[in-house]
């Protein structure tokens, strides 16, 4: 179902961290599935001198940002803008159908850092909305947490393959698994926002 690649990079995940002194901050995120991913970026000279990034989420979602941060480490911030979807899936030797979205996050993420860079190299305040808030893809589907079967929007409470019934996480607003004491994605107790 997944490439060596995929595996590689979500088992042995390179650039993960926090850049404290980051240039630029960029989050999305699929309240669907409760992918969430933020990028730290520094820039010297118009490039990429170092590329961190934190993901809660799949397999997928990790080996994604994995690989962005890869592509984009070194690159002007022109080229890592024309990083997309598709090239980030083509470099890791292709993406399931249903998992194709967290190629979309990563390279979002991504993007948001650099513009949120230039909006402060430019005196702009950046955008008082974090980007988690105002994603683009909210309205696709995602992935069952539990068995990578596709979820329709209207599937949030249950996956009609597993069988699974879902519930809301308060704190990060993933999907787990009702009845579960932690949620899957950022590991907080259920029925708790803090």
């Amino acid at each position: 179902m997944y490439s060596d690649k995929v595996m590689d990079h979500f088992a042995n995940p390179r650039n993960v961290g926090v850049l404290a002194d980051a240039d630029g901050v960029g989050q999305v995120g699929n309240p669907v599935c409760g992918d969430m991913m933020t990028f730290y970026i520094k820039v010297e000279n118009d490039r990429l001198s170092d590329v961190k990034f934190q993901t809660f989420g799949c397999g997928a979602a990790i080996a994604v940002s994995s690989m962005v941060s890869e592509m984009a480490k070194g690159r002007t911030l022109a080229e890592a803008m024309a990083i997309t979807n598709d090239l980030v899936a083509e470099e890791l030797g292709g993406l399931p159908k249903n998992k194709m979205h967290c190629s979309n996050l990563g390279a979002d993420a991504l993007h948001e850092a650099i513009k949120n860079f230039q909006d402060k190299r430019a005196g702009r305040a950046p955008d008082a909305k974090p980007a988690a808030d105002q994603h683009e893809h909210e309205g696709e589907s995602c992935a069952c947490p539990y068995c990578d079967a596709s979820l329709e929007k209207e599937d949030k409470t249950f996956c009609r393959a597993c069988r699974v019934e879902f519930e809301e996480c308060l704190a990060c607003g993933g999907i787990t698994k009702r009845g579960d004491e932690k949620c899957i994605h950022c590991g907080k107790p259920l029925g708790k926002a803090a």
